[in-house]
């Protein structure tokens, strides 16, 4: 049982519905037969993450660095940056756009993303 790895050594992939946007996969299911997923996600400057919604997963994402403007459904829109961190609910639309310099984001979806 692997119970630690460098995250330098985990490759990034392209992210597998947003084009431009890379992810590195970190802890998921499949591989570690956990109930949570954790990843870093990269969204460059003039990309977005478009409206979309997790209907089984809660999504914490903090910032590690960059800055852009994040909307959710029933809160409205707020500066994305470090030193803040977003629980956006199950079943809420959430988007990222207005990347005015590159996002690195911890992402963690609980329950576990398939």
């Amino acid at each position: 049982m692997e119970v630690n790895r460098k995250v330098e050594n985990i490759p990034w992939t392209p992210h597998p519905v947003v084009p431009g946007i890379s992810i590195k996969p970190l802890i998921s299911s499949k591989q570690h037969h956990l109930d949570v997923t954790c990843m870093l996600v990269t969204v460059p400057v003039g990309k977005e993450v478009p409206e979309h919604i997790h209907d089984k997963q809660d999504d914490i994402l903090y910032p590690l660095k960059g800055k852009a403007v994040m909307w959710v459904e029933d809160v409205g829109e707020f500066t994305l940056e470090p030193g803040l961190i977003v629980r956006v609910p199950q079943g809420k639309k959430h988007k990222i756009t207005n990347v005015v310099e590159e996002l690195l984001v911890y992402d963690v979806f609980s329950p576990a993303l398939i």
